[in-house]
């Protein structure tokens, strides 16, 4: 990888002593011929010395980044209306700096040294925003927006410990391969291969050659694409030119030191991200933003075994790292197999893996004995302590809703996102938003998926109200007895009418509880 490891302390301070320069903007001189003319020089009684004017270096990332925005902007509608969209939101772009602080230094350095245009390093604003948590319904992932397939294609790993989606470092690796793959696919041109990321470089080539065959021209906006890629490029571009200008068009964006913001320390083996954020001093929340890669509480057995730390604290975490006992790494359970117990539940139960049980422990294949003893690797705090691991953050978009109440949904064999969405009467889109999902992911019998419910017209505080059903109840004497319909409590419950209740069985219901004839 191309980005900082630390080795030394030496080589810290070396990363830390960086910095850019303007380019001068001197004109060459003229070379001397046998027929130039040569004006002799004038004596003078002390001798003067030209002053040489230095340089002034450049302190902000976005400075460094504009001065080497080239792409020609076309005179397009596209182009126009994506500038006037930038240019009367202005708080999107001030958003977007605060995010790209820790990693656009990183970004611009990587493109400078492959020699790219730099509009490349804005490709993260237009395809996340600069979130590398963000998920599309298109099922692409982190920073730069690959799909699991592309992923691996570009060197990837993806597993449940860790996605390299997200993995900022390691994805602006893939991301920059992919684009200059792209380029050289599509005949070196740049505004084809940024249209191919968006789309594949198929339907890119497709499109060219179509064109070619009946005369038409061949540039990219005479091309026939689909409608989001005929938006993506001019996006770009409109992006590039506002901020190239930005101070022209009364953009301020938040300054961004030109010198490393992060360092990638090579930490050997699996480490607990919770121990890896006392080691560095730092919160884990700072430390799981840094490293959005890892899914759960500690990097993955395998590898890749690296952390992004701040560069003010890297040493700090290699000199406490190199001193801890291999032991502390990692908490361990000792767990006594009891009777009905299989390594999936065994694994669920201490959010971990199958494979990962198997490998600590020495099994092969499946079998477990009731009473004999595992080895588990185990969190040293709650889940809760771990606030951007995957589980965390589904759950805290399935609680995040203006919708009044929810249900659960536990995900039955032969279930989709389509059928389940269908039964509760709400769109398969919606269904994946609030999960935290995309709509062609895998759904895996036991999940349990959150519904939210629009609050019919008119009603005050719903409240949820668990109900245990009483001999000689039936479904209509409950429905009356709390004001909502038989066809809500089959929803709720997903039950069916002609079924009998249980005495004992517990009913959810969502009773508005301001009603006057409650």
């Amino acid at each position: 990888m191309k980005h900082y490891k630390i080795t030394t302390a030496v080589a810290l301070l070396l990363l830390l002593s960086g910095c850019q320069s303007a380019p001068s903007s001197d004109e060459p001189e003229e070379p001397i011929t046998e027929n130039s003319t040569v004006v002799p020089a004038v004596p003078v009684a002390v001798e003067q010395h030209p002053k040489v004017q230095q340089p002034v270096p450049i302190t902000d990332v976005w400075q460094r980044l504009r001065e080497q925005l080239n792409m020609p902007i076309p005179d397009q509608k596209l182009v126009k209306r994506y500038r006037e969209w930038y240019i009367a939101n202005p708080k999107h772009l001030q958003q977007i700096s605060e995010r790209a602080t820790p990693f656009l230094y990183l970004i611009v350095n990587d493109i400078e040294q492959r020699g790219l245009p730099m509009e490349l390093a804005l490709l993260p604003i237009v395809e996340s925003a600069f979130d590398p948590f963000a998920y599309s319904p298109g099922a692409a992932s982190g920073l730069w927006q690959f799909t699991s397939p592309m992923a691996r294609h570009f060197g990837l790993k993806i597993n449940w410990w860790y996605d390299g989606r997200r993995d900022v470092p390691a994805a602006t690796d893939a991301a920059l391969d992919m684009m200059e793959y792209l380029y050289d696919k599509t005949g070196k041109n740049w505004l084809y291969a940024i249209a191919a990321y968006n789309t594949g470089e198929g339907r890119v080539i497709n499109a060219v050659k179509k064109n070619a065959a009946a005369g038409k021209a061949t540039d990219f906006w005479s091309l026939s694409l689909p409608r989001e890629t005929e938006r993506y490029v001019p996006q770009l571009l409109a992006l590039a030119d506002v901020i190239k200008h930005a101070s022209q068009y009364g953009i301020e964006l938040t300054p961004i030191d030109n010198s490393p913001a992060v360092a990638v320390v090579d930490i050997g083996s699996q480490l607990d991200l919770a121990k890896a954020a006392e080691l560095a001093d730092i919160d884990i929340v700072e430390l799981q933003r840094l490293n959005p890669g890892y899914n759960h509480w500690a990097t993955a057995p395998k590898g890749p075994h690296q952390l992004v730390v701040p560069i003010d604290k890297a040493q700090q975490f290699t000199t406490a790292l190199a001193a801890l006992d291999p032991t502390e790494r990692l908490n361990w359970q000792r767990y006594q197999i009891k009777s009905g117990d299989s390594l999936l539940t065994i694994a669920k139960k201490y959010q971990t893996t199958v494979d990962i049980i198997r490998s600590v422990n020495a099994i092969k294949g499946n079998r477990i004995v009731a009473g004999k003893y595992l080895l588990i690797p185990v969190s040293l705090q709650e889940a809760g302590d771990y606030p951007l691991s995957s589980e965390q953050r589904v759950l805290a978009r399935q609680n995040n809703n203006n919708k009044r109440y929810s249900s659960k949904y536990e995900v039955q064999s032969g279930d989709s996102l389509w059928k389940i969405a269908r039964k509760f009467n709400v769109s398969s889109q919606q269904l994946a938003g609030w999960n935290g999902m995309a709509t062609k992911d895998t759904l895996k019998p036991g999940k349990v998926l959150v519904v939210w419910h629009e609050a019919e017209k008119g009603k005050g505080v719903v409240r949820t109200v668990k109900y245990k059903v009483r001999n000689g109840d039936s479904l209509a004497r409950i429905a009356g007895r709390f004001k909502v319909t038989v066809g809500q409590l089959v929803k709720w419950n997903r039950l069916n009418e002609h079924n009998y209740l249980q005495p004992g069985q517990t009913l959810t219901l969502f009773v508005d509880v301001t009603r006057s004839d409650s």
